[in-house]
């Protein structure tokens, strides 16, 4: 990639953004409620002094194949390029092992933590999903809590964002709905 910009694409969970730079993707904005949120919260990751511009081919080829997987198609997303320079190390792990995780399939907090060296560290792998600047690329919706349940899901619409996200795929989550959903 030679360039840097963002832009907005549509899918069937909404209007989501990407940004891009020399390296690949910066970032990824899931839907807020309207375009201009999206287009604040991608600024937030990624930086405001990214111009509005049309894809670079790898870029545009990545926006296919997210589109793709919210549509539910069973894609392969490892192949995208980011750019994780300004990525902490411990979440470069996580997010590592989260490529790993195939549509439609899960791994929960605990299941990651002791790949990265023990159990006590799955808050400290929920704290990393929470900050991951590329949402959908690394799918942290198919990370769960403890017995298959949905755990939480800092997107805009929460835990129903990434239910919704998690059937599309055709993953099975063991949740009840609460008062809060």
């Amino acid at each position: 990639m030679t360039d840097s910009g963002f832009t907005l694409f549509d899918t069937t969970i909404g209007r989501c953004g990407v940004a891009w730079a020399e390296r690949g993707l910066t970032g990824i904005q899931l839907p807020q409620p309207n375009e201009a949120q999206t287009r604040t919260r991608l600024f937030q990751r990624a930086g405001s002094e990214l111009p509005e511009a049309s894809p670079p081919p790898e870029v545009a080829r990545a926006i296919v194949s997210m589109t793709d997987l919210l549509g539910g198609a069973k894609i392969d997303l490892t192949d995208i390029a980011l750019d994780m320079s300004q990525v902490p190390e411990f979440n470069r792990g996580v997010y590592a092992i989260a490529r790993e995780i195939p549509p439609g399939e899960t791994l929960t907090y605990g299941d990651i933590a002791k790949r990265l060296g023990g159990v006590e560290l799955s808050r400290d792998v929920g704290q990393a999903l929470g900050q991951n600047p590329f949402p959908i690329v690394v799918p942290c919706h198919r990370v769960l809590a403890a017995g298959g349940k949905p755990g939480g899901f800092s997107a805009n619409g929460g835990v129903k964002t990434k239910l919704k996200m998690l059937a599309i795929e055709g993953a099975y989550v063991n949740h009840t709905p609460s008062l809060f959903d």
